[in-house]
């Protein structure tokens, strides 16, 4: 079992200060707690797609993930985190993983990027899982986990991952009626297969605020942050709100009995015709 706090704070575009000054009170917040990990919300250092990004972004390792760096090791606990990469010219959308001693233990680049951000972030190459005292560690990023995207998911299931843990930044235009439709319909139909499918729980943390540059500007990130079990129960649902900041509690629990290598085939094989999930990622 692990106790995640979900860390469903504000982000203003270009304030990379006040931005790291919430996500280290969120941290210290989370440890206080009890918890054994935070999970933080995508580009939470400079707001996703901001068109200042190519001045304001850093290298990682690099000031500003030292920040958070520091801030894990002070507080002693294990931290996952979207910040704006650059490197070599070009620009990423980045999650770290970092653990309680203040290592970078795991860094993933976005790989679904969507089509009005691609002139801003290129694409990842790479996916990884990492082994830590809590299980096996995957952090794939906001549309990484597009119902259409299930491939990565699936590559981290062979890989070995044990729980999913993805920064996010869900956002709605600005005259979006919750009350006429109620946002995370998507995201919970993709995060409920992918549970059922591959038996990993999976956790994603949006941000709040509005994003003030970029192809979405004044669009609103609600938050709406969401954590489903390995059957694929929700298990918890963060406020929709573009204003309010929350630190949101969850215990997960990790599938006992995990399948590996070709049992994985299997198994979804037998889902397949037990259940009536359709998959072409067997």
């Amino acid at each position: 079992m692990i106790r995640v706090a979900m860390g469903q704070m504000k982000v203003e575009g270009n304030k990379v200060s006040e931005n790291l000054s919430r996500a280290v009170g969120m941290i210290e917040l989370a440890a206080k707690r009890g918890h054994d990990l935070i999970v933080l919300p995508e580009c939470l250092d400079i707001g996703w797609t901001c068109q200042d990004a190519n001045v304001l972004a850093g290298q990682i390792p690099g000031e500003i993930s030292n920040v958070l760096c520091q801030s894990a090791k002070t507080q002693n606990i294990y931290v996952v985190a979207g910040l704006t990469e650059k490197s070599n010219g070009r620009l990423y959308s980045s999650a770290l993983l970092i653990s309680p001693q203040g290592a970078v233990l795991l860094k993933h680049r976005k790989i679904n990027i969507l089509r009005i951000a691609r002139h801003i972030y290129s694409i990842g190459r790479t996916l990884s899982v990492v082994e830590t005292e809590l299980g096996n560690i995957g952090i794939p990023i906001c549309a990484d986990n597009f119902p259409n995207s299930h491939a990565i998911a699936h590559a981290l299931a062979r890989m070995g991952a044990d729980v999913i843990l993805s920064p996010c930044s869900w956002a709605v235009p600005p005259n979006h009626d919750n009350r006429i439709k109620p946002y995370g319909d998507m995201w919970e139909r993709s995060y409920v297969r992918i549970a059922r499918l591959f038996n990993i729980p999976i956790v994603g943390v949006s941000n709040t605020g509005t994003i003030e540059s970029g192809p979405w500007k004044d669009y609103r990130c609600i938050g709406c942050s969401l954590a489903v079990s390995a059957e694929g129960r929700i298990l918890i649902k963060g406020e929709y709100s573009h204003t309010e900041q929350s630190l949101l509690s969850v215990d997960v629990e990790l599938a006992k009995n995990k399948k590996v290598g070709t049992e994985i085939s299997d198994m979804l094989e037998e889902k397949v015709v037990d259940s009536g999930l359709i998959t072409d990622c067997i």
